[in-house]
């Protein structure tokens, strides 16, 4: 297995990333971000078969799609540190004209993005469309998708859920972020989304769980993934982490959805989160 430390290193650097991009814009989505590190870290620096050399239609490499597309600072993070572009561009997040948009965009051509999303609910859906192409290209390569769980709420979601499990869409890994929170609070206050392991079992997905803040058990359970693709059905990983992560004011709340931190919350944040790569 990859050096661990070297992968939690790489993840305390994006955090870092995380909350300087959206302090500087102040604006963003910070919560949703920090507590997803692990797991792009993962992706983008151990599992993904993936190249800076940006292929567009993803053809014989594996693809992801960040359908929760409001955390793109850890999307854009992980995309800068992996090579796609300077990791100076991260200064301009959120700015105007910039690539790197509150929501990941295509039109300015950012290396990486290959879908503009952010409006939720979609996100799946493009990803079984990219994985019916690699399977008539017979193309061997993975499509992995991120979704936030209160996106859980859109009906799209479970038509893309039925559709999968139907066409064996079986080169597709799906990733669940379930803190628990979304916009307007706890998703069991706003809409409770009941026992996801069986729902997605009743809709013919194989399941697996994940801690998604503990960097061990994300590796051990992404390879497990793909060692489960190719078997007939769709693979969803419910990955439990918490909002804000990293950072002890952000923390398992709702709070820090979508606010930027004040100076003083940024100093308190960056002291709490060790310099790994070189700050931007």
């Amino acid at each position: 297995m990859e050096n661990i430390s070297k992968l939690k290193d790489t993840a305390s650097q994006i955090r870092r990333d995380i909350v300087r991009m959206v302090y500087h814009a102040q604006s963003g989505h910070p919560g949703g971000s920090l507590g997803c590190a692990e797991f792009f870290t993962a992706l983008y620096f151990s599992e993904m078969d993936h190249s800076p050399n940006f292929n567009m239609k993803g053809e014989g490499e594996d693809v992801f799609i960040l359908s929760n597309g409001h955390i793109s600072p850890v999307f854009y993070s992980s995309l800068a540190r992996s090579g796609y572009f300077s990791i100076d561009e991260l200064n301009s997040f959120r700015e105007i004209d910039s690539r790197l948009q509150g929501h990941p965009a295509t039109h300015e051509g950012l290396p990486g993005v290959r879908i503009a999303t952010g409006s939720l609910g979609q996100g799946l859906s493009v990803a079984v469309g990219i994985a019916l192409s690699k399977k008539l290209n017979k193309d061997p390569k993975l499509v992995y998708a991120l979704t936030g769980d209160g996106e859980l709420q859109e009906g799209q979601v479970w038509e893309a859920l039925m559709f999968c499990a139907h066409h064996k869409v079986d080169n597709l890994i799906v990733t669940v972020d379930w803190n628990g929170q979304q916009i307007d609070g706890p998703n069991d206050e706003v809409m409770s989304l009941g026992d996801l392991d069986a729902k997605w079992r009743a809709f013919g997905w194989e399941v697996l769980h994940m801690n998604g803040n503990d960097m061990h058990d994300v590796i051990t359970v992404l390879r497990h993934a793909k060692s489960e693709t190719g078997k007939g059905k769709p693979v969803v990983i419910l990955m439990k982490t918490e909002m804000g992560y990293g950072v002890d004011f952000m923390q398992g709340t709702h709070k820090w959805h979508g606010i930027a931190p004040n100076e003083q919350q940024l100093e308190d944040a960056l002291s709490q989160l060790e310099e790994t790569l070189g700050d931007f």
